[in-house]
């Protein structure tokens, strides 16, 4: 619901309440994380429940007319109990959404099954919440669609780093097993009371409600802990601490056509299953090393025993469970239901896919002249060219919900400027990009020190003669000594051909395992010596005291933060933005006659080589009630013990004054959005292939870091896509600046 509620509202019904009122009412909340709207019911005490559907009806009546006129209106069922109240209301399209075989469950409503049928004979659309139901519903109604379980991977792979233990878990002996989720008659109790007999050492820990059972039925042993219903962001703590994930669920009517979700979202923790035989479960993850699978309890015991070996060995195991992970994403369902939904309601004039309100213009997808797919760097300056100087109509799509790309900054929580995806820190050389780049913000002058965590001290990165006589004791006074230095540490290498080899020529094994192995390791998962030597390009040595990171001519930070100054290069009349979908979906929604391709180049062609490597990142940020956590603005951490590669604290990037601070702790990973085009000659053989297939493209032009695969500076990324608008634009295509429009500027 989160993702439809990205360009259009979307309310969300619940069941009545009975609250201290004077009369019933509705009372409404907006979930900001979400922005979806929930309307929730108000009964006073004393209400008479034989006018409770009378009640609903007119509430949800009086609801509707104050909404804004819509171009459609979609009621969407998760129980056919809401029926009856609702049926009144008109409505575009109708979706059965069908979780579970609702009439299987302990306490039923008699209705319910006679209220299905209404609802089957009305709905538009059947969806159905894994295949085993799909089977039980597909005779049923002409249109009936399986949707099994999906995952949000970021949010559950938090528990795959360091973080916290939850207050009622934390000292809980080690080995623990534990299930989340409701507690209720699809709970195989009496195998839980074996598990927790046979294995009296292990804690076992549920976390969920206990419903429609008495809580006087579930097993009390030592090592059993139920610990409550929790939240969803509060999950991926407690699967930190685990370290098996359990689906101890009965084999009766009411799992019979379950597919339980969490199955995923353990595996996206990085935690093996032992699930009892959920057809499902078998059907979809059974051949995977990391779901075992076992009926009796002495089995299931023993496939614990199993899983527990596999989460204290070699990782391996979670390689096919991330490659499978990458198939089950919330945004691939969403995609496939909205286009289910557009076509129910005009086959011929799809409506108008999720957008972003505050920017998107009202009126009907209309002809444009070029489509930018990507609101970064590249496809920010392609956009504002092409709008600006060639008098271009644009649409610029991007499949995450704001712009800026990877540089995005946001104001968190305590009122601290953070960047979402790691710090960005601009600095150049080229007068001409600084130029470019004011025309849409003013600056903050800064210059950026790295410190390296080693041995209790904290050093500059890069080596320079302060580093050099820290961490050795030694007195070097002048260049000349510090480079004398270097030369009696360095190692002769026969033939320079890797990371580690010009490393280890220039200052040495030592230095080498001290500030580049460990962390090089973290940081593109291989040894310094799998990697192109062109990586020391961005880890200079130096012999004088110079401490900056940078040494480039301007170094600054947009004053208002990157956000800001995105928003006010995309501040034209000839550029619309669609944020948060996919390029695919908006290239048949919306027509065009040029594509500006930013994304990935093997994405693009479908894979059809295979896929080119990427390093990708994960952040944990924090707010901490102190002024300032460390004395610069990123700590690297270059040992390989310490998980994190480095730790970012954002005030010092934007000079802001709080008594609070706000930090971000890096993890390098290997699936996850793009970020690192990995150095070796094979993946840039792979890249050659597909770049082949971009340059006898005359209809789409490929720029920036993803759809080049190399790693620019955001300077250069400037660079490249005005350079490429100069080149493919201006000449091939005589496209004649504006009156008035702001000049080019020079290579």
């Amino acid at each position: 619901m989160s993702r439809f509620a990205r360009g259009a509202q979307v309310v969300f019904w619940e069941e009545p309440a009975v609250m201290s009122a004077e009369r019933p009412h509705l009372a409404l909340r907006r979930c900001e994380t979400s922005g979806v709207t929930i309307a929730t019911p108000i009964f006073p005490p004393a209400f008479d429940l034989s006018t409770q559907t009378a009640t609903l009806a007119a509430l949800l009546e009086e609801f509707i007319d104050r909404l804004p006129a819509t171009s459609a209106l979609v009621r969407w069922y998760y129980t056919p109990m809401m029926l009856p109240f609702s049926q009144q209301i008109g409505a575009d399209c109708v979706v059965y959404d069908c979780m579970d075989e609702l009439a299987n469950f302990k306490g039923a409503p008699p209705e319910l099954l006679s209220l299905e049928q209404q609802l089957l004979d009305e709905a538009d659309l059947v969806f159905t919440g894994g295949y085993s139901l799909y089977e039980a519903k597909r005779d049923l109604h002409p249109s009936v669609h399986p949707f099994p379980s999906s995952v949000d991977v970021h949010h559950f792979a938090k528990a795959r780093l360091e973080g916290i233990d939850p207050p009622d878990q934390v000292g809980l002996p080690g080995p623990r097993l534990g299930y989340y989720g409701v507690v209720d008659e699809r709970m195989d109790l009496s195998l839980l009371a074996h598990l927790a007999d046979a294995r009296p050492q292990w804690s076992v820990v549920i976390v969920g409600p206990v419903v429609k059972i008495s809580a006087d039925d579930l097993p009390r042993r030592p090592n059993i802990h139920y610990v409550g219903g929790k939240s969803y962001a509060a999950l991926p703590d407690y699967l930190r601490g685990w370290d098996v994930a359990l689906m101890p669920f009965a084999i009766n009517d009411a799992t019979r056509f379950i597919s339980p979700t969490k199955t995923l979202e353990y595996l996206a923790a990085g935690r093996p299953v032992v699930s009892t035989p959920i057809k499902d479960v078998m059907r979809h993850y059974g051949d995977l090393q990391a779901v075992q699978i076992a009926g009796d309890p002495a089995a299931f015991t023993e496939a614990c025993d199993r899983a527990l070996t596999l989460s204290r060995g070699r990782r391996g195991w979670l390689e096919p469970v991330d490659r499978m992970l990458a198939g089950q994403s919330w945004d691939d369902t969403f995609l496939a239901m909205e286009a289910l939904i557009c076509h129910t309601l005009d086959t011929a004039n799809l409506i108008q896919p999720i957008v972003s309100p505050t920017v998107w213009p009202a009126e009907r997808p209309k002809p444009y002249d070029v489509m930018v797919i990507g609101a970064g760097f590249a496809g920010a300056v392609m956009a504002e060219r092409l709008a600006a100087h060639g008098g271009k109509r644009v649409l610029v799509v991007d499949r995450r919900p704001h712009v800026a790309g990877n540089a995005f900054d946001r104001v968190d929580d305590a009122g601290v400027l953070i960047h979402q995806y790691g710090p960005h820190i601009f600095h150049t050389n080229a007068p001409d990009i600084v130029d470019y780049l004011s025309r849409f913000t003013a600056w903050r002058p800064y210059e950026h020190r790295v410190l390296a965590s080693v041995n209790g001290m904290l050093l500059p990165m890069p080596i320079n003669r302060t580093t050099l006589t820290r961490l050795y004791g030694v007195d070097l006074r002048t260049e000349e000594e510090a480079a004398a230095f270097l030369r009696q540490r360095a190692e002769p290498v026969e033939t320079i051909r890797t990371f580690a080899d010009v490393v280890i020529s220039a200052v040495g094994r030592d230095l080498y395992e001290t500030f580049f192995q460990g962390y090089t390791r973290k940081q593109w998962g291989m040894d310094p010596s799998e990697l192109d030597r062109a990586v020391t390009a961005r880890v200079p040595t130096r012999t004088n005291v110079d401490d900056r990171y940078f040494t480039d001519s301007f170094q600054a930070m947009p004053a208002n933060g990157y956000t800001a100054m995105f928003a006010a290069m995309l501040d034209h009349p000839n550029i619309d933005l669609l944020l948060g979908v996919d390029y695919r979906d908006a290239r048949e929604a919306y027509p065009h006659n040029h594509l500006v391709f930013t994304g990935p180049i093997d994405e693009y062609f479908g894979y059809c080589y295979g896929k080119l490597p990427y390093r990708s990142l994960q952040f944990r940020h924090e707010t901490l009630n102190k002024e300032f956590f460390q004395p610069v603005a990123v700590v690297n951490y270059p040992c390989e013990a310490v998980p994190y590669t480095r730790v970012t604290e954002y005030k010092h990037l934007t000079g802001q004054v709080s008594p609070l601070t706000s930090i971000s702790y890096e993890y390098p990973v290997a699936e996850g959005d793009p970020y690192y085009p990995i150095p070796r000659a094979e993946n840039q053989a792979l890249f050659k292939r597909y770049e082949a297939l971009a340059l006898a493209r005359q209809d789409v032009t490929f720029v920036g870091r993803l759809a080049t695969y190399r790693y620019y500076n955001m300077d250069q990324v400037v660079g490249q896509a005005l350079a490429t608008y100069r080149k493919r634009f201006t000449d091939p295509m005589r496209v004649q600046p504006q009156p008035g429009a702001p000049p080019i500027p020079a290579e």
